[in-house]
């Protein structure tokens, strides 16, 4: 690393990079992100290395980065991440932005069947490089960045471009580069959560109340989600599940009530008192909130499932891979709902993944049958 990275946060630095990217047929992307440290999680630092340059982009300057977005979408230009899922999905969800023609360097091993797949790790191993401290758990939006925390993150995209090139020839070696193809295709694909989601379904456990408890459980959600919200931390920051759920299943009437509930801490009993207990009556004079349970899936489904799940695995330890290399679970168990009688009809529930077809189609057709004829 001659050159020392180029801090973006400036329209004269971000043109300078992106004129640099687009020139290049590679460029290696990764985020940071704040997730543990404010109330609604945002992208932070962007960064990107191309043609020996290594580029910090900071995501909380004011600037327009619409010119980044039509790189991500150009399918001239390949886009390497080292577990591309996290980055997609955050840069979706902050900037609209769309992806073609990626590579991801942690999917790329799991297909060759390495063990080791953090990129520390694979640093190590490839360049003997060590990143050192880990800063994984920093607040990225902290400004300005401290020299490690700028030095870990330029090292996360500066060795990735030689290291797609160790794995794309292995891939290539063992005539799997379709196979990852197929599974870079559907990366770009995926899309951020689409909200909505009840503020008691993100307390761990909450299946396990009765409907009384559910009710006050969703209104000491909310008190949460207030406070959180107020101080712009995370919502484990402000009150933790395990403490609601035991509010909730306790229902506490009185401050000396609620001191007492186990597993709610006394200085959070103190702190928050009167809101919890507010919360609390507020679900008891409440309808109880019953939850519509999902119908059982047939036995013949689940049969199915079982025995795809088994051949999955089977065929993984003959790979020397993740079972779900070998067929992925969401078109797993569309296949196994759907329980298509002949190739054609297999072909289109896996159209997606056309090399996994050719090569495993007629194996997945014969267990159907052979569960079917069980």
């Amino acid at each position: 690393m001659d050159k020392p990275a180029v801090w973006v946060d400036s329209r004269p630095a971000l043109k300078r990079m992106l004129g640099a990217v687009r020139k290049s047929r590679r460029v290696a992307v990764d985020t940071e992100s704040n997730s543990l440290y404010a109330y609604r999680e945002r992208v932070c630092l962007i960064q990107v290395s191309a043609d020996g340059d290594d580029f910090l982009l900071d995501a909380l300057a004011d600037l327009d980065l619409g010119g980044l977005g039509a790189v991500f979408a150009d399918n001239e230009i390949e886009k390497i991440f080292h577990a591309a899922e996290y980055d997609i999905i955050c840069l979706k969800r902050d900037y609209g932005f769309r992806f073609a023609n990626l590579f991801d360097t942690m999917q790329a091993a799991r297909i060759l069947g390495i063990e080791k797949l953090s990129l520390s790790n694979m640093l190590e191993e490839k360049f003997e490089v060590q990143q050192g401290r880990s800063f994984q758990k920093a607040d990225w939006g902290r400004r300005p960045l401290t020299d490690g925390m700028k030095h870990y993150a330029r090292l996360d995209t500066h060795f990735l471009i030689p290291l797609r090139e160790k794995l794309g020839e292995a891939l290539r070696g063992k005539k799997l580069a379709p196979l990852a193809e197929e599974d870079f295709a559907r990366l770009c694909a995926v899309q951020p959560n689409g909200g909505g989601e009840a503020l008691y379904a993100q307390v761990s456990g909450y299946h396990l109340l009765d409907p009384r408890e559910l009710r006050v459980l969703d209104e000491l959600a909310r008190f949460r989600d207030g406070q959180a919200r107020r101080m712009d931390r995370p919502l484990f920051k402000a009150i933790s599940s395990k403490a609601l759920l035991a509010a909730a299943k306790a229902k506490p009437t009185s401050q000396k009530d609620l001191e007492n509930v186990e597993g709610l801490p006394q200085r959070l009993a103190q702190r928050y008192g009167k809101g919890l207990l507010s919360a609390v009556q507020a679900g008891l004079k409440k309808p109880p909130l019953r939850i519509e349970r999902h119908r059982r899936p047939s036995q013949a489904y689940l049969d199915r499932l079982e025995a795809l799940k088994n051949w999955r695995k089977k065929t993984g330890r003959k790979m020397g891979v993740q079972s779900d290399i070998v067929l992925p679970r969401d078109i797993l168990e569309e296949i196994a709902g759907s329980n298509p009688r002949d190739m054609e009809a297999l072909r289109t529930e896996m159209s997606q993944i056309p090399w996994r077809f050719q090569h495993f189609g007629k194996q997945i057709l014969t267990e159907l049958k052979k569960e079917s004829a069980a």
